[in-house]
């Protein structure tokens, strides 16, 4: 691989992976503030208002540093992968371009009416502006997703003379099949990491023995949304989305399992270590013909493997892939088991006093944005080596005249300011939490009244 288009690539998917830190948390976020102001507006609850604005400026802080690393990956389309840029222009510049500016200034419009405008606005009115934060966030997520389901699963285009692609309808790209299964397939992601972080907080302060009253409210609606988003991401959203890379991206699919040869009745594997020397898996767990069976719903269909195509056509990575696909799957198979028992102790009544669980839910709250993150590595390496799935690959899209030197230097670059920035992120919403939500409404003390005779 050439040095420069290596470099490209790490600049880039560093600068995505950072970046995607913060709009999974304000899109799950989003979601279960609507929820919290629900619950607000229906029972004339005070104490999940103060839930919905302790989180909102969660929200506000990750909202704005998920701005400020978004733009550069916007510049990076042109400064180190222009002929994508000249080639794929026409098609996902509608999609970019709609993100910016319609869902991205309808979620930072509501927002700062969310968080400013509570005084002015009535209960009714405010309640429409965290819903509007919440549409505004997941519409931006739809566009750009969108826009990565096109690049999967090219549709609705035509080829130019110029060797150029143009849309040629735009409904085919905005409901292109592919985006609507990735979509809800990463919405639900999106929804757990906010569960998660949400369910953490709660359980730190019950632990801690402070704001015991929100701590409680944090981990019930945490666990509720946890519980529902961790089933929904096995089924059917994952389920759909692994049988339509089956169908669409067959080696993209043999190569997550390290199946070599196409066979019926292909097994599942749950764990082992691939060897690409000897086209196996050393140390390996099979469960019998369910690869077939999940992707096909027949117990000895026939399963393409890598072995079908020439090997220039394979992923360029496959045990990145591999493990990248397993780490994603086995995250999400635990969060499932985590929320089922928090759930049944929530049922019970006893969540709140069992610490066990609730040192659990603390300390799981990395493990979402590691699944995410496998999960995203998981459809950028299995639709390598194509830029566009079939018509660009990746080796002709970067830029020929942007040399190795000059991507270190912006690599290195990025990554000193996003210590900062790290750093920066960590004391803010440190220091949120410290200061924690709005206290609750103490009671006045009664003042004793006494008449004259009562004195005597």
């Amino acid at each position: 691989m050439d040095s420069a288009l290596l470099i490209h690539r790490l600049q880039f998917a560093f600068t995505v992976t950072y970046h995607y830190l913060f709009p999974q948390l304000t899109m799950g976020l989003a979601l279960l503030i609507v929820a919290l102001k629900t619950v607000a507006l229906r029972r004339g609850d005070e104490a999940y208002d103060r839930a919905a604005r302790f989180w909102a400026k969660i929200f506000g802080i990750n909202f704005v540093m998920g701005v400020i690393t978004g733009i550069p990956m916007e510049f990076q389309f042109g400064t180190n992968w222009s002929h994508f840029s000249r080639f794929a222009g026409g098609v996902i510049g509608q999609t970019l371009a709609m993100e910016g500016l319609f869902a991205f200034f309808l979620e930072s419009t509501f927002l700062g009416l969310f968080l400013y405008g509570e005084k002015r606005l009535s209960k009714a009115m405010h309640w429409l502006c965290a819903f509007m934060v919440f549409f505004g966030s997941w519409l931006s997520g739809y566009f750009i997703v969108a826009t990565d389901a096109w690049m999967q699963s090219p549709v609705g285009y035509a080829k130019m003379a110029d060797g150029t692609v143009q849309l040629t309808s735009f409904w085919d790209l905005v409901l292109n099949r592919w985006a609507l299964v990735q979509y809800a397939h990463n919405m639900s992601g999106a929804a757990i990491t906010g569960a998660f972080v949400m369910a953490a907080l709660g359980s730190f302060y019950l632990l801690s023995k402070k704001h015991a009253e929100q701590g409680r409210i944090y981990v019930r609606t945490g666990v509720i949304a946890g519980l529902i988003f961790s089933v929904l991401q096995l089924f059917p959203t994952g389920d759909e989305a692994g049988r339509m890379v089956a169908h669409k991206q067959p080696v993209s699919l043999a190569a997550m399992e390290m199946l070599f040869n196409t066979q019926e009745g292909a097994p599942l594997v749950i764990i082992g270590q691939p060897n690409l020397v000897t086209q196996s898996i050393d140390n390996g767990i099979h469960i019998p013909k369910m690869l077939s069976f999940l992707t096909y719903r027949r117990w000895n269909a026939e399963v393409k493997g890598l072995n079908q195509v020439q090997q220039v056509d394979w992923p360029q990575n496959i045990p990145l892939l591999y493990y990248s696909y397993h780490i994603m799957v086995g995250l999400g198979t635990i969060f499932i088991a985590i929320m089922i028992v928090a759930a049944f102790l929530l049922w019970r009544g006893s969540l709140y006093q069992a610490r066990w669980m609730l040192w659990i839910l603390m300390l799981a709250v990395p493990f979402p944005y590691i699944a995410n993150t496998a999960g995203w590595m998981s459809a950028e390496l299995g639709r390598q080596p194509w830029l566009v799935y079939g018509l660009l690959r990746t080796v002709d899209g970067y830029s020929k005249m942007v040399s190795a030197g000059n991507g270190w230097f912006t690599f290195l670059g990025f990554a000193g300011m996003y210590t900062v920035l790290s750093m920066l992120f960590l004391f803010l919403v440190r220091r949120e939490i410290e200061h924690g939500p709005e206290p609750g409404p103490i009671e006045k003390p009664k003042v004793l009244q006494f008449n004259s005779v009562e004195v005597r």
